[in-house]
């Protein structure tokens, strides 16, 4: 019988291993053969390759439901700057969003649950590439993820900052927020910056544009839903005596609601065409979907709330909190299947936001992590 003590000193240093060698979106070579070899070594079927890098490892035990638990596993184009022991090797990249615990944690609940096999059925362990804007979590179900592997329900966890260590917080509805992106090219007349009554200024126009573009939240979606239309970008000219002759814009639309997620690309298409009804204006809009609203199914965020008031106890479970207007991408996996994603807190008072070069995973709740995972799966695949 496996000593849960060990498991969760060897989860330790497979994330810490996981952490100094990080990579990038659909380059998770390293990361998903060590994925792969280790759960070759738990005893489980392993496929490589799903989504270019993923790895699902296939876990049965008998006749009884199906159930998928997913990890991400890619880390982010960012310099770390802290000084752990375990510190990125690998310049300019680095495990500022905890993958690498998502990772070690889930190879933990495998490794348990192949020794014990305390469950009827059969757990898919889907360790996903490419989360951070990439979206690997659709290249995985485009090379047949639900259809090669098909299951009752999957779910997904992210750690979380601001939540006390070793919570859980659950919603029945969204979690996190739609990701969209638009870029917008103002077009206009260049000439001399001497002599702006001959051109057609883009600047100002773009400025004025950005302007209108904040009304859209604030006079137009309803104070009881949320969004957000943030200008990130903003750019033109090359040199300080000439107006330009166009400008750009970038930026990013948030949404917790799939309609208002739709009001606010039409609010921006209208507002674009008003601006080309200028003369010597030509304004075009792109605007790209990304990822959808995080949606949780019911029964499944239920689910989820009832094995964290067992397993932790009722403070510690947290139920229809305030979702975030951050993104994940596990939106495309809940639109294909039902499932919940939920978020497993790591804050003692000192943690540091997700994305900063300064963050590093709190590696107290991996233990919480694992044995949550196998209660899950205990509960939903209950032994006969």
């Amino acid at each position: 019988m496996i000593d849960i003590k060990k498991l969760v000193a060897d989860a330790t240093q497979w994330r810490k291993g996981f952490h100094q060698h990080p990579e990038l979106g659909f380059a998770e070579h390293q990361t998903s053969k060590q994925v792969a070899d280790l759960l070759r070594s738990f005893g489980l079927e392993v496929h490589t390759g799903i989504g270019i890098t993923g790895v699902v490892g296939v876990l049965r035990n008998g006749q009884g439901p199906t159930i998928g638990l997913r990890a991400d596993m890619d880390a982010l184009p960012i310099q770390e700057l802290g000084a752990p022991d375990h510190k990125s090797q690998h310049k300019g990249c680095m495990h500022a969003c905890g993958h690498d615990g998502h990772t070690a944690m889930l190879l933990g609940a495998a490794c348990y649950l192949a020794d014990q096999k305390t469950f009827s059925g059969t757990v898919y362990f889907v360790f996903q590439p490419a989360e951070e804007n990439l979206g690997g979590a659709q290249k995985m179900i485009e090379d047949g993820l639900f259809e090669r592997f098909p299951m009752d329900a999957i779910y997904g966890l992210h750690n979380w900052p601001g939540l006390p260590a070793g919570d859980i917080a659950v919603n029945d509805g969204a979690m996190m927020a739609s990701l969209d992106t638009f870029d917008i090219i103002v077009t206009g007349k260049g000439s001399h910056a001497a002599m702006p009554h001959i051109g057609i200024d883009p600047i100002v126009a773009a400025s004025d544009l950005v302007l209108r573009l904040q009304t859209i939240v604030s006079r137009h979606v309803s104070p009881l839903e949320s969004a957000v239309v943030s200008i990130t970008m903003f750019n033109s000219g090359e040199a300080i005596n000439v107006l330009p002759e166009s400008a750009s814009l970038r930026g990013t639309v948030r949404c917790l609601n799939p309609q208002v997620r739709n009001q606010v690309e039409q609010l921006m298409t209208d507002y674009i065409a008003s601006y080309n009804q200028s003369p010597g204006l030509t304004v075009a809009l792109t605007f790209h979907r990304g990822y959808p609203v995080t949606t949780n199914h019911l029964e499944h965020a239920a689910i989820i709330h009832q094995v964290a008031t067992n397993h932790l106890g009722e403070p510690h479970a947290h139920h229809n909190i305030q979702p975030s207007m951050a993104s994940e991408d596990f939106a495309f996996m809940l639109e294909q299947c039902p499932g919940a994603y939920f978020w497993l807190g790591v804050d003692e008072g000192d943690s540091v936001a997700l994305h900063n070069p300064y963050y590093d995973f709190n590696d107290k709740v991996i233990e919480v992590a694992i044995q949550f995972w196998c209660s899950l799966v205990t509960q939903q695949l209950p032994l006969r």
